[in-house]
């Protein structure tokens, strides 16, 4: 390639130094943001490897030998500890304020060779390894609110074995007749390394999605940024062709001219990431940070990145080119665009059609087919993004004719009449907006269903969402209980203690369907109609977190609680969030429970919905990724619009035109393609969030959307607006009298 032409193509001028600075811009932008999407996806995969082991459950600790009537079996039997083996109990209802705690009771003999992750061999009875996170929340909180639930600190766990550096993870060592008391524990000998377990393909799935949702709008920003001032750029080639240069030639110097400011941004872009990668680590993700390595992603995939945005920019820039139609004799003649058809609708109709069909097949025809469920619903999701894109020029045309028969200023029929003519390159200043409300729709749609769970309000006859309660172990009297319900009650926060009575412990055969109180402790309960009796009877589903319906008080049969045994303690606080840690505490080191002490309000740190809640954790970052890089598109498609025509422009500012009416005509032109597509967007996005949800699970359901949905839409507009606004300047820039020149 000559060098003379080269150079006379590329620079030489202030707006061609601009061009070049622009594109190289947007692409830093986009790769930077490509690897740290690409960074954040290993970390999330990093994230969940190094914490599969928190979801061993191990086999049963007792046996119960088969017997010659099937339909009954001998008494269950222990299964002895062994040196290859380890006794534990997975406690999942530790929580500390809002968060829960990831415990695990271990029991093992001296002789173990069993090592437990991040730890080694297990602690000794008493003492407990901590997460750096957790013993750091232990040593800054009152013992009595946390500290005292667990022993003596005997180190923390490494983070090869911790989700993320917030991560509350416990492991303490208790005795093996302790453990086995609850029959709880469980016998394990190694731990899995499968992170999601029977939920795997699901996570994957709907990650993937997430995935492809997020970095959709960064490839359309890098392909919106590479065809900056392509106007200009097809003067200075038909100035080329005048001289004698080929097509062939012009075709080469536009990739040159693209590739090499691409190289240059991809390498900021690369050096950005890793600059950013520390701050990005710190963004919470489902509670927890990431350690910034697991953002790293590698000198291949890096690399791929550069090369396959270069290559792509270079040829798409060239394939621009040659479709231009620049000619010989300097002056370069109009490229009409096809008319859309409604041809266009068939991609998104066929992504509709594929997710559809995925979830049908699960939730009405029970047909599993792993092998097609993933494809189907991700390739499905990929035409429902393309397709948007692809019918949103056709809409936009449709649009623009009824704009057309009402227009009554000039502003409106100019704008009308040239939406109605390229319609595709008007609505692709807009696409990348277009996108990002639909996936912030997805995002908002799949989140709202863990805003479903929220905490049940106080009502009598229902557990109060201040109290907690927990049952007591078989094999205590009733001055142990009554001694430790004694001392709960007196600790600051705690407003009564009640026990409640039963002729065996609730875990046992011979257990009743009903607690048994004092009629005098029913108040402290919530309960409003109480008997006149002494004693009193509910039944066991008002201790449920699952229970709705408030639950009546009956007399009891027996006057008093003589032969009756204590099997459940509920303490009422004034509802401050140290109260409840002291109750909590007190009940689980009192060593009569059976059980942790549990709250209503422990229902959403265990929610079945921690799936979703990560990925609506995950879904926020997305939306502010998308919203940003959709305003800065918008921004960038507009500025290239106006630099584009400013012939023309310029010509209607010599007519006489007032520059207001240029922009009223910007305006119009970047309003009606994204109101004409954003209702379709917003629809489509809560459609494909159900099918999603559905995917995952028909139990869940998609709600009304969270207040920062409607939020992220305001800033869409207002993005919208302020980028539509910044290139104002520009107008009266490049349309000055002075400006305009005829050969």
């Amino acid at each position: 390639m000559n060098p003379g032409l080269l150079k006379l193509a590329v620079v030489g001028s202030r707006s061609a130094y601009g061009r070049v600075a622009g594109i190289a811009g947007g692409v830093a932008v986009g790769v930077c943001l490509l690897l740290l999407l690409w960074g954040g996806a290993n970390g999330l995969s990093a994230r969940d490897d190094r914490g599969a082991w928190l979801r061993e459950t191990g086999l049963p600790s007792v046996a119960a030998p088969l017997t010659d009537d099937p339909t009954a079996s001998a008494p269950a039997t222990p299964v002895p500890l062994t040196a290859d083996t380890v006794l534990m109990e997975a406690n999942a209802a530790e929580v500390f304020r809002d968060r829960l705690i990831n415990r695990r009771d271990v029991a093992a003999l001296e002789a173990t060779t069993v090592k437990i992750p991040g730890i080694g061999s297990p602690p000794e009875p008493g003492s407990y390894f901590a997460s750096p996170a957790l013993q750091r929340l232990i040593e800054s909180t009152p013992r009595d609110e946390l500290g005292d639930r667990f022993g003596t600190f005997a180190g923390t766990i490494d983070d090869a074995a911790l989700p993320g550096p917030d991560s509350l993870v416990i492991v303490t060592g208790a005795a093996e007749a302790d453990l086995r008391q609850n029959g709880r524990a469980f016998l394990v000998s190694d731990f899995t390394t499968n992170p999601y377990g029977g939920s795997a393909a699901a996570y994957n799935t709907v990650l993937s999605i997430g995935a492809i949702a997020v970095f959709f709008p960064v490839l359309l920003l890098i392909s919106i940024v590479t065809g900056l001032g392509a106007a200009q750029r097809r003067e200075r080639f038909a100035t080329l062709r005048l001289i004698g240069a080929s097509p062939q030639a012009i075709s080469g110097i536009a990739a040159v001219e693209t590739a090499v400011p691409s190289l240059i941004g991809a390498v900021l872009g690369v050096v950005l990431a890793a600059v950013l990668r520390p701050a990005a680590a710190q963004i919470p993700v489902n509670g927890s940070r990431m350690f910034a390595a697991d953002l790293t992603t590698g000198w291949a995939a890096t690399a791929a990145v550069v090369a396959v945005v270069v290559t792509a920019s270079a040829l798409v820039a060239a394939h621009r080119t040659a479709h231009a139609g620049i000619g010989p004799l300097g002056v370069t003649r109009a490229v009409h665009e096809k008319t859309p058809t409604i041809w266009r609708s068939v991609p998104l109709l066929a992504g509709l059609a594929a997710m559809i069909t995925a979830v049908l097949m699960i939730r009405v025809m029970a047909v599993r087919l792993p092998w097609l469920e993933s494809p189907l619903l991700i390739g499905g999701f990929v035409l429902v993004l393309v397709g948007i894109v692809v019918i949103g020029p056709w809409l936009t045309r449709l649009v623009s004719r009824l704009g057309l028969r009402r227009a009554r200023s000039a502003a409106g029929v100019i704008a009308a009449s040239r939406i109605q003519k390229t319609p595709v390159a008007t609505f692709r200043s807009v696409s990348g907006l277009v996108i990002a409300v639909f996936v912030v729709s997805v995002f908002a749609g799949g989140s709202s269903i863990v805003e479903s769970t929220q905490a049940p309000p106080a009502r009598p006859g229902l557990l109060q969402p201040t109290s907690l309660h927990a049952t007591v172990a078989a094999g205590h009297t009733p001055d142990q209980v009554a001694d430790a319900v004694r001392a709960a009650g007196e600790l600051p926060g705690i407003r009564n203690a009640t026990i409640g009575y039963g002729p065996a412990a609730l875990s046992e055969r011979d257990a009743g369907p009903e607690i048994y109180l004092r009629a005098a402790d029913a108040p402290g309960l919530g309960f409003e109609d109480i008997p006149a009796t002494e004693t009193v009877a509910v039944d066991t589903s008002f201790l449920q977190y699952w229970t709705t319906q408030p639950v009546a008080l009956t007399p009891a049969p027996a006057a008093n609680l003589d032969g009756l045994i204590p099997v459940v303690i509920v303490l009422g606080t004034d509802g401050t969030p140290e109260a409840m840690d002291r109750a909590r505490t007190a009940l689980n080191g009192s060593a009569v429970t059976a059980i942790p002490a549990t709250a209503r309000l422990d229902l959403q740190p265990q929610s079945s919905t921690r799936l979703i809640q990560g990925l609506a954790a995950l879904a926020y970052l997305g939306m502010f990724v998308a919203i940003a890089i959709a305003g800065l598109s918008l921004a960038v498609a507009t500025a290239s619009a106006i630099l584009d025509r400013k012939r023309v422009l310029g010509l209607m500012r010599l007519m006489g035109m007032p520059v207001s009416v240029l922009r009223r005509i910007i305006t119009r032109e970047a309003a009606v393609p994204l109101l004409t597509v954003v209702l379709l967007s917003v629809g489509l996005g809560f459609l494909v969030a159900w099918l999603m949800v559905a995917f995952i699970d028909d139990t869940y359901r998609v709600t009304w959307p969270a207040p920062e949905y409607f939020l992220a839409l305001g800033l869409s507009l207002v993005l919208a607006l302020g980028a539509v606004i910044a290139t104002f300047s520009l107008i009266r820039g490049n349309t000055a009298v002075t400006a305009t020149r005829f050969e």
